[in-house]
């Protein structure tokens, strides 16, 4: 449901975020489109409309990021930014949906957002053939409306939640391992934030291993939170720390304390006042 305010409409505020937007009518072929997901139990034409007007920073876009960034295409999120650095190879076929074998010792941004564009011709995707440094990443998140986080190492991780901290926005993380993996909802300062879960950086193994299913499960529950959180529907993971282990087939869901002491929630309590 949208609250009217003059010209404006309003988002509720969905317990931690809103968001103002002025989002002109689906057209038919938009109403067509995305006929199977609008009524009840799924979205509203109110909800589409404002998936049509995000725009989300998906980085990476590899086993977990490229799920998440194929489901939120097809969903019809109107401007999704994915960033992944280097070319394809053969050992990441085992999991990256938006890869091919074609796609061998090529770079892999671009192939990935010829793909996502190719299954939705109304939404617009911009590809960054790199990570992001911190410059850059804050930049990027200034731009959008939520950051979904899905690269392998801490420093990247951390990098992406101090940029949506500074831009005010929400923030995914995903991560996984062997056949397990974790998913955070967080809206710093008015929930934990990454750095308050990793006050310092953790041993890291770069070539970890990973079943692909994982990786597309995660990325689709990332998805999914980003799709409730952007449409207004449902009751997103704020603040909570879902995991899955797939060895046992056993979902947790724990919430997660805020560090008072931690130096981006403390920054980010400076700047709003919150």
């Amino acid at each position: 449901m949208l609250f009217e305010n003059g010209d404006r409409k309003t988002i509720p505020r969905h317990e931690f975020w809103e968001r103002d937007i002025n989002s002109q009518p689906l057209t038919s072929d938009e109403l067509e489109r995305y006929d199977r997901q609008l009524g009840p139990g799924a979205l509203t034409e109110a909800g589409q409309r404002q998936l049509r007007d995000a725009t989300v920073l998906v980085s990476r876009v590899g086993g977990m990021g490229g799920p998440a960034a194929l489901m939120m295409a097809m969903a019809g999120v109107g401007h999704i930014i994915i960033a992944h650095g280097s070319t394809m190879i053969s050992a990441d076929l085992n999991r990256q949906v938006l890869g091919s074998e074609a796609v061998l010792g090529k770079p892999r941004a671009a192939h990935f957002a010829e793909y996502l564009r190719s299954m939705n011709r109304f939404i617009e995707v911009e590809a960054i053939d790199h990570e992001p440094d911190d410059g850059e990443a804050r930049e990027l998140a200034r731009r959008c409306d939520l950051v979904l986080s899905c690269p392998p190492t801490f420093e990247e991780r951390l990098r992406l939640n101090q940029a949506s901290i500074d831009a005010g926005i929400p923030f995914i993380d995903a991560a996984q391992w062997g056949v397990s993996g974790t998913l955070m909802v967080l809206k710093s300062p008015r929930t934990a934030c990454l750095e308050c879960v990793y006050p310092s950086v953790p041993p890291f193994e770069e070539l970890f291993p990973v079943v692909g299913a994982i990786s597309s499960t995660i990325g689709s529950l990332a998805a999914l939170e980003a799709i409730k959180i952007l449409s207004g529907i449902g009751e997103p993971l704020w603040g909570k720390m879902f995991s899955y282990d797939g060895y046992g087939g056993i979902p947790t869901v724990v919430s997660l304390t805020r560090n008072l002491e931690c130096r981006c929630c403390q920054e980010a309590v400076e700047t709003t006042g919150e």
